[in-house]
């Protein structure tokens, strides 16, 4: 059938989870996590293991629209923190696995999917265009924040 390959495993232990992220692209876009909201009371820490991508947080309003939108450019040893109640997602831009390990294993009742998927995704899509990683709005918003690089 026409059931979309899911371009990513995930390794869980006992309190860390390491992400692997195949390369390529679902049409233009590159390959990256489902995302999700954490509801979980700490920050949480992802370091970049192996490879090269982009880490995408982003901050929501009431209404569930992006309320702030940043990304982190990864690269091996690159550590980067997503402060609580943020979505995260990652995207691997790079032409080799994107490997991330995360220091906390989320209890699923922390994790909350449903506005990224009824939304399709966070505020912007990581696509290629004529070679170049360019963020591409998701029209399934009505707000987008500027994008916040760090």
């Amino acid at each position: 059938g026409n059931s979309v390959k899911i371009p990513y495993y995930l390794i869980e232990d006992k309190d860390q989870v390491i992400f692997v992220i195949a390369s390529g692209k679902n049409g233009s876009e590159y390959n990256k996590t489902s995302g999700y909201f954490s509801n979980f009371p700490g920050m949480q820490t992802f370091q970049c293991l192996y490879g090269s991508g982009i880490l995408l947080m982003q901050r929501n309003d009431e209404a569930d629209e992006a309320k702030e939108f940043r990304v982190v450019t990864l690269n091996f040893g690159k550590q980067a923190i997503v402060p609580a109640g943020w979505a995260m997602c990652l995207a691997n831009t790079g032409n080799r696995l994107l490997v991330v390990l995360r220091n906390s294993l989320l209890d699923e009742k922390f994790l909350d999917t449903k506005p990224v998927i009824e939304k399709k995704g966070l505020a912007y899509y990581v696509v290629e265009k004529k070679g170049e990683i360019v963020f591409e709005q998701n029209p399934n918003y009505l707000v987008h924040p500027q994008v916040a690089m760090e």
